[in-house]
């Protein structure tokens, strides 16, 4: 019965299917309780069977989480012939699918990327987005293989959804980031795409202390290495060493770079310790930046909006208990009637309660406008938009601290206490002044600035340089 099944999931044959689970109610299942090297899913799912695939997941969904004798699920293999439909099949009844490295380490969205298969890619990052920041063996992320096997395009769109500085620059067990492959392998496109799309550290050295500008030759170069040199030299790119690399340094590293790492451990005898788990994920290693300031900033947004939404409906003060004359004797009140439930600050002081009211309820509107983009499902992931949620954040804390000061200025006699009102105001001062050194200050804004300023000369260089003439055919 089990030959015969085989059979039908390489055929792909569903009417075949069903007249066997007819006989054998049970035949799947002993494919999940029994030693098989593969199930009929893996064959059909490398074979593109949809039907055939759907009917299976359809009658017993466990079998998406079996692995073949090489650990590889259904989802590997669809994802290495490139088969879209079968892959979101599989993805709606397992989609943690994604995270599950086979005996090379590498996960479906690792195969699919090293084959190029763009569209089930996107469905596979689109699922699991922190699946595309597994490392493989050896330490290499999902950007090293892309360059390994040659897929720019596919390179273009994994870093045009994580452009984090940390997974771009980061380094295999050898120390080599993806610029060192790329110049190593003289991928001119790549490079170029890399050192003005990407922020790559072009003067980032490896473990044998080279940068990716002493990987070229300094003697004999071809037109291929000038084009690589003029292009890093106007991003100001150095030798990590006053020396060039003799033509033999030059070789013996390019092929240790160009290398695999499973060819590496054939032909170096003595194997360098590892120094990467297997299945490490970048961000446990360092801690998602990102993740972490949306947490953050959801917390402190969170114990804000409460604070200011407890401070609007319990002013300070409290309010009036009954109708009546207010009985205070400043000039201000003039005797005016009170009414019950109304505020007793907004009566005895107008002009404090109104700069309370107006600073409690900014912070009010910034805390909840947070918490609605980061609960809105919005593609806040670039820093730059962490950048603008943590300005906001800065407006509302102070706001909230103007409405404290307000309140500390109409609660405190003047008479007894003015010496302790100019002293809280000054610590205000000195406060806001220092959250503005530090929102101005910290790498955010200067970065933001150099962003900036970088993609404004790029656009007047392009306006500026005069187009070159065609040539007449």
């Amino acid at each position: 019965m089990e030959g015969k099944l085989y059979d039908a999931a390489v055929q792909g044959n569903k009417i075949l299917l069903l007249d066997l689970l007819k006989e054998d109610a049970l035949l799947l299942d002993r494919f999940i309780t029994g030693r098989y090297p593969e199930t009929p899913l893996h064959v059909a799912s490398m074979l593109g069977h949809l039907e055939f695939v759907d009917e299976v997941l359809a009658r017993k969904p466990e079998l998406a989480k079996e692995l073949d004798s090489h650990k590889s699920s259904p989802l590997h293999l669809a994802s290495a012939k490139g088969y879209l439909q079968v892959a979101k099949s599989l993805l709606h009844v397992n989609p943690d699918m994604c995270l599950v490295c086979d005996i090379d380490g590498r996960n479906p969205l690792h195969i699919a990327a090293m084959k190029g298969h763009l569209g089930l890619l996107k469905e596979l990052v689109h699922t699991r987005p922190w699946a595309a920041r597994a490392l493989m063996d050896h330490g290499e992320t999902i950007l090293h293989a892309c360059l390994r096997c040659n897929q720019l395009e596919v390179l273009k769109l994994l870093v045009g959804r994580d452009s984090d500085p940390e997974f771009v620059n980061y380094k295999n067990q050898d120390g080599n980031t993806i610029l060192h492959l790329a110049i190593a392998a003289k991928q001119t496109e790549a490079i170029n795409f890399l050192i003005s799309s990407t922020p790559i550290d072009v003067n980032c050295v490896n473990e044998d202390g080279y940068t990716a500008l002493d990987l070229l030759s300094q003697n004999q170069r071809d037109a291929t290495d000038k084009r690589i040199v003029d292009s890093l030299g106007r991003m100001g790119v150095t030798h990590a060493r006053d020396n060039p690399l003799s033509n033999s340094q030059l070789k013996a590293m390019r092929t240790k770079i160009l290398l695999s790492p499973w060819d590496q451990s054939n032909v170096i005898s003595k194997p360098k310790k590892r120094k990467h788990g297997k299945r490490l994920i970048i961000s446990n290693k360092n801690g998602d930046w990102l993740e972490r300031k949306r947490n953050t900033l959801m917390l402190v947004a969170s114990l804000l909006a409460a604070m200011a939404f407890q401070a609007g409906v319990n002013p300070p003060s409290g309010v009036w208990q009954d109708n009546g004359s207010s009985g205070f004797s400043s000039t201000e009140s003039n005797g005016k009637n009170h009414t019950a439930g109304f505020s007793v600050l907004a009566d005895n002081y107008p002009d404090v309660y109104t700069v309370f009211l107006i600073s409690n309820t900014t912070s009010f509107l910034a805390s909840l406008s947070i918490i609605l983009l980061l609960i809105s499902g919005l593609p806040l992931r670039r820093r730059f938009f962490i950048w603008v949620l943590m300005v906001i954040m800065w407006v509302a804390i102070t706001a909230m601290v103007s409405a404290y000061l307000a309140c500390i200025i109409a609660l405190t006699p003047d008479q007894s206490n003015s010496s302790l009102i100019s002293i809280l105001v000054i610590a205000t001062r000195i406060w806001v002044c220092l959250m503005l050194i530090l929102l101005l200050g910290v790498g955010h804004t200067i970065r933001l600035i150099i962003r900036l300023v970088k993609c404004l000369h790029k656009l007047v260089v392009r306006l500026v340089k005069p187009k070159s003439p065609r040539p007449r055919v």
